[in-house]
Formats: C-alpha cells, structure tokens, sequence
C-alpha cells in the first residue's frame, strides 16, 4: 500500500512496531533473496520470480507506525475510536476494541495462552456488541505436560543416537519460548554438553526485543538473559552453511516455524533424509504447508524444486503454541461481563470453526455463527 501511495497512518502497539522496525526490511531482504534464489536456480513458476516487497519498501511503509499505549483510547476519525487490550500471543500483540456512536467491534486477533511460562495472560475487555474471535485450536485442547522436560527429552533421545534435532520455528514468539526452555534445562543440569544454535537472523533481532519490553511477559531480567545467551547466534549465511554440513550431533532452531521458507528449508533438506535426524515442529501447522505434511506422514517433501525424502523421526510439541486452545478461548470469551449481540468464528480451519460456535452457542448461549468467506453481515 505504502509502496501504491498510501500515505495513512498505522496504529501499532510499542512492541509491534518495534518489532516491524526489525522484521518488515528483513522479511523485505529475505523475499528478494528468495526471488533471487528461484530465478537462479528456475524452479519458480513466474518468470521472473519477483519479490512481493522489497527492504526500500518496508521501510517506506515504517514512516507510517504511530505508536500506541494497551487501555488507551485513540480518535480514528470522526465518531471512530479504537483500543488495544492485551492479546498475550506475542510480544506486543493486541485485540482491537472499536467503538463506532456507541455501538462496539471486539476483534480478537491472536489469543494467547493462560498461564504460559513466558507471556502475560490476554485481557479482554469488559463488554463489546459484536465480537470477532479467532479459532485456530477451536476444537482442540492442549496436552497438560511440562514442555520443558518433554522438550529435553526428544533432544536427548536425538543426540544419543548421533543425530541432529531442526526445530522450525516462528521468529517472533516460539523461538523466544524455546529459548527460555533450553535456559531452564541448562539450568537444570541436561543438555550441556549439546551445542544449540539459533539460525536466523530475524529471530536473533527479535529476541533481543525481549529484554526491551520487559512490562509485556513475565520473565524476570536475569531469566530473559539467560534465555538469550543459550544459543549460539548464526547470522552470516557461510556460517550457516558449515552449520548444515556439520555432522555432529547439536539442536538447530531456525525459521519458519511452518518450513514454508527461511534457512530452516536447507538443514530440512540435509538432515531429514537421515534416520538418526529429529524435525521437531514447535506448535500449529497450517494446511498445505510442508510442516503439516511431515507431520500428517509425508516420506517426501518438495524443497527448492527437488523432492527431499524424509527418513528422519518427526514430532511437534503442540503444548509450546501460543495460540489459546478450545477451552482458553470460550474462558476469553466468557470474561466479557454481558453477552455480545453476535460472535463470529473466523480465522482457523473449517472444523476448529465450527466447534468453537457450536461450544459458544451451547455453553454460553449466545448468538454465533462461522461467517462464509466474502459474506456480509449487518450490525444495527
């Protein structure tokens, strides 16, 4: 938009657009890179491949962020005003609140966990005529384990036997989380002797917000320090590449947490035809993307052109998501003090879309629906 002549102001939370000032250039770089990369080598289906964005673009599009306050009321336009509330997915991530002459739009964007070792709990507001909530785990509940030790335990089962663990993982959000959990197992007297290497350059930059933003998780200083020196930090792509020819058996943590892109597409590609390997896949994979087929069963995967067997061990620790499963959900919905005049499910996969509804209309009793993509509704 930015890039077409859109001169608007973006509201973003302080953290977002923190974040954006690191990640928009760098997802900026990477998609010309990636353009680069498919035309070299021919395996993209546009001739030529172009990047969707470019670095100069993100940062024309950075001079539009206004930065925001949570709780704060903010004058959109004439009658239009909105609010953040504190959403806990991830650093800085907010549902908006808008308030239109008196009537109420809740959207919830990303929900996150209640009770998660890193992350605040969301904060819904108090009320809202209409609410618009996601459903990515809206018919599923999380394990109750301790993601620590089971984390510890896959990658010592791993290394054991001479292998590799590749942990794909988001950039913002999950690889943070898995920080904290290799510091606690370190801290713990496991994993010692096992080198961890984080490989991406976003996540790298992204992780050193943590300790910048300390009022948005509930970590201590020293443990968002300790989270931030478990790894070792791999931004050059030589460095990288040695990573990958490296045989020795170590943890790789790199984006994108779906393996839909990213460095993790490389070490994919050298360790998981090797039986020894783990892939471990770090929360929820979205139809269509390589991680749900590995984790569906896949014994071939197609990267960068080539068809990759896929002979090592695969797992996901689904109780790492930072997405509120089925029951965290209604309990965000249910902290609302009157009921909403509608609530739409949107933003998850058909069924999780259902469910969710179908638990809304039942247990709370309100009027819900799963809208039909393009439909309209009209609110009075």
């Amino acid at each position: 938009m930015a890039r077409l002549g859109w001169d608007g102001t973006v509201l973003a939370t302080r953290a977002t657009a923190a974040l954006c000032e690191l990640l928009l250039p760098d997802s900026g770089h990477l998609q010309e890179k990636d353009a680069e990369f498919a035309n070299q080598h021919g395996f993209s289906r546009h001739q030529p491949a172009l990047p969707l964005y470019t670095q100069a673009d993100a940062r024309l599009a950075l001079q539009l962020f206004r930065p925001i306050e949570f709780g704060a009321w903010h004058a959109v336009t004439d009658g239009i005003r909105v609010r953040y509330h504190r959403a806990g997915h991830i650093l800085g991530a907010a549902s908006i609140e808008i308030d239109w002459k008196g009537r109420t739009i809740l959207f919830s964007g990303d929900i996150g966990r209640y009770g998660d070792a890193v992350m605040k709990d969301p904060e819904p507001p108090a009320r809202a005529d209409y609410v618009l909530v996601e459903s990515t785990y809206g018919d599923r509940r999380h394990e109750q384990v301790d993601p620590t030790k089971t984390l510890g335990d896959h990658v010592e089962r791993c290394v054991e036997r001479g292998g590799t663990v590749v942990i794909p993982a988001f950039a913002v959000g999950r690889v943070q989380s898995l920080l904290y959990h290799f510091s606690r197992l370190r801290a713990q007297g496991r994993l010692r002797d096992i080198p961890i290497f984080l490989d991406s350059p976003m996540a790298i930059n992204a992780s050193g917000l943590m300790c910048d933003f300390m009022d948005e998780h509930r970590l201590a200083r020293a443990e968002c320090e300790a989270a931030c020196s478990v790894a070792h930090y791999v931004r050059e792509v030589e460095e990288s590449k040695e990573l990958t020819a490296n045989p020795a058996p170590k943890v790789i943590i790199s984006a994108s947490g779906m393996a839909t892109g990213g460095r993790v597409l490389h070490h994919l590609k050298r360790f998981a035809p090797d039986g020894k390997n783990l892939i471990l896949f770090s929360g929820f994979q979205a139809a269509g993307t390589r991680g749900a087929a590995m984790i569906g069963g896949a014994r071939t995967i197609k990267i960068h052109g080539e068809y990759i067997p896929v002979e090592a061990d695969v797992a996901n620790l689904t109780m790492l998501s930072a997405h509120a499963d089925s029951d965290e959900l209604m309990r965000w919905l249910g902290s609302l003090q009157e009921p909403p005049r509608h609530v739409y499910v949107t933003h998850g996969e058909p069924t999780g879309a259902q469910v969710l509804a179908k638990r809304v209309s039942e247990e709370l009793g309100w009027a819900c629906s799963v809208p039909a993509l393009g439909s309209w509704g009209m609110l009075a």
